[in-house]
């Protein structure tokens, strides 16, 4: 969990993975085959309803993503695919620059 930029993690996702560090992983138990089920089927449901994109970026600007995604402790393909949910759905609020 140290690959986490702290300066980027806020309170509770700081002690969620302070939570995760404390967990014992040999105790849990492995979910019943009808939840494994249930949990595969929702999945499925999920990924037939995603497309495939292919685009073309500079490498400069690719260069930029990557680090940003890795700061952010994420894949590329997944701060891409935030950035890009946030736009279309209006969660994207522009920066407002200072006049100079």
């Amino acid at each position: 969990m140290d690959r986490y930029d702290p300066k980027y993690i806020d309170s509770e996702e700081n002690s969620l993975i302070e939570g995760i560090k404390k967990t014992d992983l040999t105790r849990l138990k492995r979910p019943s085959g009808r939840l494994q089920s249930q949990v595969r089927k929702a999945a499925k449901a999920y990924i037939a309803k995603e497309a495939k994109m292919n685009i073309r970026i500079a490498a400069s600007e690719l260069a930029q993503i990557k680090a940003k995604a890795e700061r952010e402790g994420l894949k590329y393909q997944t701060l891409v695919k935030s950035v890009l949910h946030k736009y279309v759905t209006g969660q994207l609020i522009e920066k407002t620059r200072k006049a100079v």
